[in-house]
């Protein structure tokens, strides 16, 4: 079963040997149904995964016992990195749709710094890009409309379903429910079905079972009002490959 590897390429292609360093480094698939817990807060972080398969929510439970979705994971995605520097795990990972993960331990992974430096500052750099997403998030979460959230969530799953070749033409399948988009996007399942609808009503989306389709993507970008970002270009200071 084949792990996609595009988010270890975002800064640049890897070598043979990266390449069968990243595919061999985790234990067994482990398969989870839909609704299945992953991994729950507060244990011990020996380490984290990579999805394979489905969808995947990153949350957390505030002591009301309500849920804060953080993030939605899609396959290529590493999953739980952000407790890999607690001493207990500081979010809950649950599956969406039925999927399959690959455990990595930490210990293995640590190990990969000394043989290949090159994948853990790639890694690093991806976490970054990961931090200034979900600052682009919560700046949009304390400053836009609950129209402009939802516009910014469709374009930001547009974008990375597309290298999975999960997006045909303007189309792809929405896999999370508006009870569960509510909880990323602080709204109530009414609230987001109402925005769909507005959306539908200006021409921007349409709607079929659980497909989206873009029929005004430039408008549904003005609308979102998301900071255009660019990767770095300059990586000569990136660590050197090491010899295949």
């Amino acid at each position: 079963m084949a792990f996609p590897l595009h988010r270890f390429e975002e800064f640049g292609t890897l070598t043979s040997a990266e390449h069968q360093a990243i595919t061999t480094l985790g234990d067994a698939p482990q398969a989870f149904k839909r609704h299945a817990r992953i991994r729950g807060e507060d244990v011990l972080p020996t380490c984290f995964y990579l999805l394979v398969e489905g969808w995947v929510a990153a949350a957390q439970i505030l002591p009301d016992g309500r849920r804060q979705i953080l993030k939605i994971h899609l396959p290529g995605d590493a999953l739980g990195t952000p407790s890999m520097c607690m001493a207990r795990t500081a979010e809950e990972l649950t599956a969406l749709t039925d999927v399959v993960v690959v455990p990595v331990s930490l210990k293995r992974f640590g190990a990969l710094f000394d043989t290949h430096p090159r994948i853990a500052a790639r890694f690093l750099l991806s976490v970054q890009y990961e931090r200034i997403a979900l600052m682009d998030q919560l700046a949009s979460m304390g400053r836009t409309s609950s129209e402009a959230r939802l516009a910014a969530f469709l374009i930001d799953l547009f974008e990375r379903l597309e290298p999975l070749g999960a997006v045909q033409g303007d189309s792809f399948d929405l896999k999370v429910t508006q009870e569960q988009m509510g909880d990323l996007l602080g709204l109530t399942s009414v609230h987001v079905n109402r925005m769909i609808r507005g959306l539908e009503k200006q021409g921007l989306i349409s709607r079929s079972s659980h497909r989206i389709t873009f029929l005004n993507r430039q408008g549904l970008q003005q609308l979102a009002v998301r900071p255009v970002r660019q990767r770095i270009v300059d990586r000569s200071w990136l660590p050197k490959a090491r010899s295949d």
